[in-house]
């Protein structure tokens, strides 16, 4: 039997129990056993009561909740080789020889140095007489399995850390909130965000808050001019109509020599060159507390899940390797190769090779920094001689889904800082064919980066008769050039439409790119679409609500969830609550399924459990609804439990859209404008649908998007989380069955 140790060390990160829970439970449906080391290397080091077998129960419930409750602590005594020496002992008398660390690049380089220094350790407790030869040789490995758990998102080896997204949650709702009272002022605020000398919370929070001005360490700004430039991109938005400023410092922020720059420095330049109000908010700590969101706890356990499947492989055995996500995909990178990269990071940054550092930081770093210096122009560029401006429509179709407004904010303000005119459709393809067409300036999108739904309006509705003769005759008075459509399946359903009719329509040989905004995530060519991530948010904080509501009263919920025949949004919901049972379109529902259902949480209930949540995806069976469930739970639940149900409804397409969907919608926006250039003007001109395909943005052109569309059940024909089920399936039920999430 394989015995497994977890840790949880460095500054704790939301998320941290979730990975905790993950290992556990996967450990021990695995037949391996668990042991949680409590208070990080200060456990191990200290032994005995600090390192504990778990079981399934022990990491009931702690899903959703923030911190790490097995403990984290500073340990001097492990920096020496005296506390390795300590701590290698404890380890092997639980019989411990694989560690799965989460914690930042601290906490994994004294795990890497730990297995280096392994077999000498084990040696010399031979030598002194305190661990038997043959326990030594049973353990001469240790296999190291890291986790990055920091909200700085500061490791190379994976584009996001655990508690990352819930930091820029913290960080994008009080920049909201900052924002509508700095704007009932005019007044500018000076925001501090975490990350130490790395920006990434500082350029994502920039992008997804609509910020006019941020500093982070990888670029910073030239020694002479940086202040007169940052005020008069302030005195210009303010010019033209802005009525706040906000600026955005990392924690690292310093100028080009290394010198620091603060966040009272830059009030003091705000407040006597524009001659107003200025006021400095310093998030701190809240940016590191509180419950992980949906993203980080399905992070955390897929993680957690992959460093249980590393180490039961073998193929890693007395090796370290780390877990990350590239793009949508679990990757597995060597240790020492992440911690080299992450130390050269610091090091050119500290040496001030600023172009190192973001080569370093990667692609993705770089492009996202280049959007931001647009996005926060008070103007746009005055054209090049000699430019050609082309005529760009912009539209959204299908149904509303929080981030539409931030990709066309995105595209018209891009669109416009390279000489372009851009247009606004309204209400969706029935505004085209009534021509509903304005031309759209810089600042008829200010303020958009932050609102949900869709100011441009946006329907279901798909051309049909006398609408593509129409929709061609608008096209041809505005002179529209290219066409953005964001939108969900019936929007591309409609660009479909238009391009199988370029032959009878000469209007319609015009690029177009479909961009996927729709909380279903049921489109091809595109891993995630725009609106998906919110939708889960606005379901795990109603499902967080429900739990607590149904444990003080033994009680089952049935929470019922939108993607019609897509599962997505119920899989990943069920994955990042715990809930006991999933009902998914794409696997079918049987009575017999749900009779064994029921005897399962009759069972539970029994043995003490004493809360359930099943969630059923709205369009998972005609037959068997989910007041058909009710009634079937509360018939057999007889006194054990009431049975309530939970129809979400709209409220999953509502609210603001989530940071993830704000920065991957400008993302994509940024793509579709350069994919649109590109092809205006070309002999034979392409449309295509935009997405993310294994770590990376793609365009697929639209003879194969058709292929890719399952039109029976409007979903694509590959669905890359079915995956997921079985991990699914482990978390939640695996050899507990009577114990709560």
């Amino acid at each position: 039997m394989k015995k497994i140790g977890v840790l949880t060390s460095g500054g704790d990160a939301p998320g941290m129990n979730a990975a905790v829970r993950a290992v556990v439970r996967a450990g021990i449906s695995t037949g391996a056993e668990v042991y949680a080391i409590y208070e990080g290397y200060q456990g191990m080091v200290d032994g005995q009561e600090w390192i504990r077998p778990m079981s399934w129960s022990d990491v009931g419930g702690i899903l959703y909740k923030g911190g790490t409750l097995i403990g984290t602590a500073r340990c001097d005594d492990f920096r020496e080789r005296h506390g390795r020496l300590r701590a290698a002992k404890n380890l092997l008398e639980h019989g411990i020889d694989n560690l799965v660390v989460v914690g930042g690049d601290g906490s994994l380089t004294g795990a890497n140095i730990f297995r280096q220094e392994w077999s000498g350790l084990l040696d010399e407790l031979v030598e002194n007489g305190e661990v038997p030869y043959e326990v030594a040789q049973a353990h001469r490995q240790l296999t190291i399995i890291g986790l990055v758990g920091s909200i700085d998102n500061d490791m190379w080896g994976t584009d996001i850390s655990i508690g990352a997204d819930t930091a820029l949650h913290r960080i994008t709702d009080a920049i909201d909130a900052i924002s509508s009272t700095a704007a009932s002022h005019q007044r500018s605020f000076v925001v501090e965000v975490m990350g130490r000398r790395c920006g990434y919370l500082a350029l994502m929070s920039a992008i997804a808050t609509g910020a006019d001005w941020v500093l982070i360490p990888e670029s910073p700004p030239n020694l002479d001019e940086w202040e007169e430039k940052m005020c008069s991109v302030l005195k210009k938005g303010r010019e033209n109509g802005r009525r706040d400023s906000i600026v955005i410092v990392a924690e690292g922020a310093q100028d080009r020599k290394g010198n620091e720059i603060s966040c009272g420095y830059v009030k003091h330049v705000l407040e006597d060159r524009l001659q107003e109000d200025a006021r400095v908010t310093i998030l701190g700590h809240v940016q590191r507390g509180g419950s992980p969101s949906p993203f980080d706890r399905n992070l955390s356990t897929l993680m957690g899940a992959a460093a249980i499947d590393a180490i039961m492989s073998d193929q890693m055995y007395g090796e370290a390797y780390l877990i990350g996500l590239i793009g949508n995909k679990i990757t597995h990178t060597p240790l020492d190769e992440c911690l080299q990269k992450t130390k050269a990071i610091g090091e050119a940054i500290k040496n001030c090779d600023y172009d190192t550092a973001m080569d370093l930081r990667g692609r993705g770093f770089r492009e996202a920094f280049q959007t931001v210096r647009t996005l926060v122009r008070a103007v746009p560029h005055d054209p090049l001689p000699g430019q050609k401006q082309r005529r760009i429509a912009v539209i959204n179709g299908g149904a509303p889904a929080p981030g539409m407004n931030t990709a066309v904010r995105a595209a018209v303000r891009l669109g416009l800082d390279k000489g372009h005119a851009m247009f606004g459709i309204n209400n969706g393809f029935a505004g085209f064919a009534n021509n509903e067409i304005t031309e759209l300036n810089w600042m008829s999108v200010n303020g958009w980066a932050y609102l949900g739904g869709s100011e441009l309006g946006t329907n279901r509705h798909i051309p049909a008769n006398s609408d593509f003769y129409k929709i061609a005759r608008n096209i041809e008075e505005h002179n529209i050039e290219g066409l953005l459509i964001i939108g969900g399946w019936s929007a591309y359903v409609a660009a479909l439409e238009l391009h199988q009719r370029r032959n009878n329509y000469p209007a319609f040989n015009i690029p177009i790119v479909c961009c996927p905004a729709t909380i279903d995530n049921d489109l091809p060519g595109s891993e995630l679409s725009v609106g998906a991530d919110s939708a889960l948010n606005s379901i795990i904080d109603s499902v967080d609500k429900i739990k607590q509501s149904a444990v003080a009263s033994r009680r089952v919920f049935v929470v019922e969830v939108m993607g019609e025949r897509c599962g997505y949004l119920a899989l990943m919901s069920a994955l990042a609550t715990g809930a006991e049972r999933v009902y998914l379109h794409e696997e079918g529902m049987r009575l017999t399924d749900l009779a064994k259902d029921v005897e399962l949480l009759v069972s539970g209930f029994k043995g003490g459990k004493r809360l359930g949540v099943i969630i059923r995806s709205e369009g998972a069976n005609d037959t068997y609804t989910t007041d058909f469930m009710c009634a079937l739970l509360e018939e057999e639940g007889d006194d054990y439990f009431t049975v309530r149900k939970a129809v979400l409804g709209h409220m999953q397409q509502g609210g603001n859209p989530a940071p993830f969907d704000r920065i991957f919608a400008t993302r994509l926006a940024t793509k579709c404008i350069t994919f649109l250039e590109d092809q205006i003007g070309q002999t034979e001109k392409e449309s295509a649908c935009i997405g993310l395909q294994n770590g990376s943005f793609k365009f697929t052109e639209f003879l194969d998007m058709m292929r890719l569309m399952d039109m029976e059940n409007r979903r694509p024909r590959q669905q890359w989380w079915m995956q997921l089920r079985p991990i699914a399936r482990t978390m939640s039920n695996g050899k507990a069955k009577s114990s709560d999430a």
